[in-house]
Order: structure tokens, then C-alpha cells, then sequence
């Protein structure tokens, strides 16, 4: 079999559907409202995008944070949990770093989530980064 003919394996991803669907959200508010808006602004857009769409989710849904079983004062606030079980975290902001990946990846971990999106309105094309927290 030569290598043109060879099949490449299927990579199931992990909620693809819920995925695919937050990003066609996301898509569309940057369709229709571009960048240099506040964050706020891309906040409530997603949220009326997901409830016309049906997508179920939680706006600005606090997450615990524990240590050695005890809770700590201190919570994370996440933009967004869609389908009971993946956190989205927007932001307005020229180029995204580091530093907001990190974010999300502590999200993930305070909450025992298995994946995130972190989506960037800022720049003149959409950015999306897709996250997995494995522990």
C-alpha cells in the first residue's frame, strides 16, 4: 500500500461535538462584532449566542480551590462552564501569552475539568487555543 493510500487513524477528540459548538459560538460573535471591544462586551455577546444556540452553560461560575482538604478563601471565577463540563475563558487582548494559558490550566485543575478553551476576541482573526488537563 503506498503512502498516498494509506488510511490516516481517526484521533477522537475529546468532546468533539460540545466543542465544535463553542467554537461556531465563538465564531459568529467575532463574525459579527470583530475585535477591539472590551471583554465584557464579547461576555454577554457569547452568553446570547450559547442560549440561542441551546448550548447550556454558567456564566461567571465560581471554582473552589482546595489544599490538603481544606477549602481556601480564595475562588477562580471562569468566564464560562458549557455542557456541565468545559470551562471557556475569553479575553480581548492583542496576542495572547502564557500567562492566560496558564490560567485556564488552573481552572482546569482547581475544578477536576478536563478541558478548556481559551478564546482571544482581540486579534483581527479569531483565536482559539483547545486545552486538556491530564493529572
Amino acid at each position: 500500500m503506498s503512502s498516498t493510500q494509506m488510511k490516516r487513524p481517526k484521533i477522537d477528540l475529546l468532546y468533539e461535538d460540545e466543542s465544535y459548538a463553542i467554537r461556531g459560538a465563538a465564531m459568529e460573535v467575532h463574525r459579527l462584532l470583530g475585535c477591539g471591544f472590551l471583554e465584557a462586551v464579547y461576555q454577554q455577546a457569547m452568553e446570547i449566542e450559547f442560549s440561542q444556540r441551546g448550548i447550556p452553560f454558567v456564566s461567571q461560575q465560581e471554582i473552589p480551590i482546595h489544599y490538603k482538604g481544606h477549602l481556601l478563601n480564595k475562588r477562580y471565577t471562569a468566564d464560562f462552564v458549557v455542557f456541565d463540563k468545559i470551562i471557556v475563558e475569553i479575553k480581548a487582548l492583542d496576542l495572547l501569552t502564557t500567562l492566560e494559558e496558564a490560567q485556564i490550566l488552573h481552572y482546569l485543575k482547581a475544578s477536576g475539568l478536563k478541558l478548556g478553551f481559551l478564546i482571544n476576541f482581540g486579534a483581527e482573526s479569531l483565536e482559539s487555543k483547545r486545552m486538556v488537563w491530564s493529572k
